[in-house]
């Protein structure tokens, strides 16, 4: 039978292992898909350290971008969204030469988009793009991105091309003009002023999008929102955050945002190809994952890693 190499977790806690696998075959309602690109997460490393409940090893990680082409697939009921299951955690993912995915799971890729441009947008990219089309902000409202990391870099383009005025909060000047060439409107370096007292300077912000996961960097915006402004979250910081109660008596909320769909992937990358967004990346092989995840982790990677099987 023919055979892949594939990078695994059979052990909790033990480094990835390149291995040869047989080419797995679809079945009922499955597709096969050679994988020609896939982002590594922060949730991957979950994966290897045995963290999801229910996970069963071995397991091959990778749920952010497996992107491909099908070789083969077979007819088959659709399973129910509350029945959906998380590629890479419930099943084997893109860390490997080919995969089998469930129909519903997948989305299409654009003829404008490479594999490697579209891999980061199925799980940065449509956070980033979904959390703000679902936000409750209008073309013209104030738009603060907290962070310019591998969510920031593609909020900040989503932003701009949705029509909002969007502002980048970030730390240090040298920041500014990358900010700048993504779309950013107005730039805050918080070495020199506080977020919330920028955000003031420019009137108060509708809605912060919360990108980088600091506790201490993303309560500093909430004073810099307009009256039932909303800080929104896409990052999730290890600590909590501390809010001050009458901070909330104007009306401001605080709430987050998940992912998405593959219809909402797929409409993230339909969007991305018409309005020019693209992610930056840093690619490695298969062989390289335990270094890719180390540096995604450490946050050695400025944007986003991505495996090229």
């Amino acid at each position: 039978m023919p055979t892949m190499k594939a990078v695994q977790v059979s052990k909790a806690g033990a480094p990835f292992e390149l291995v040869d696998r047989d080419i797995p075959e679809p079945g009922p309602g499955q597709i096969r898909i050679k994988v020609e690109a896939c982002g590594v997460c922060h949730s991957d490393a979950m994966v290897k350290a045995g963290a999801f409940p229910g996970l069963q090893l071995p397991r091959v990680p990778g749920h952010e971008g497996h992107c491909f082409r099908c070789t083969a697939c077979r007819k088959g009921w659709f399973i129910n969204c509350e029945q959906a299951k998380i590629t890479g955690i419930s099943h084997d993912g893109g860390f490997a030469e080919y995969m089998v995915s469930p129909v519903e799971a997948v989305a299409r890729l654009p003829d404008k988009l490479t594999a490697l441009e579209a891999a980061p947008l199925l799980c940065a990219g449509v956070t980033t793009y979904n959390s703000l089309r679902n936000s409750g902000a209008r073309a013209g409202d104030t738009v603060a991105v907290q962070g310019i990391g591998g969510l920031g870099h593609l909020a900040l383009q989503y932003s701009a091309n949705m029509g909002f005025r969007t502002v980048a909060i970030s730390r240090g000047a040298d920041k500014e003009d990358l900010a700048r060439h993504l779309g950013a409107h107005e730039y805050l370096d918080t070495e020199k002023i506080s977020a919330a007292e920028g955000l003031k300077k420019l009137g108060g912000a509708d809605l912060v999008l919360a990108t980088a996961p600091h506790s201490e960097a993303i309560t500093s915006t909430i004073d810099g929102l307009k009256p039932r402004g909303k800080l929104l979250l896409v990052a999730a910081p290890f600590e909590p955050l501390t809010v001050s109660a009458f901070a909330l008596l104007s009306g401001r909320t605080i709430a987050g945002w998940p992912s998405g769909s593959s219809i909402d992937s797929e409409e993230t990358m339909s969007f991305s190809a018409l309005t020019g967004v693209r992610p930056r990346t840093e690619t490695f092989k298969l062989d390289q994952a335990d270094a890719a995840l180390a540096k995604v982790m450490d946050n050695r990677i400025r944007f986003r890693a991505v495996l090229i099987p």
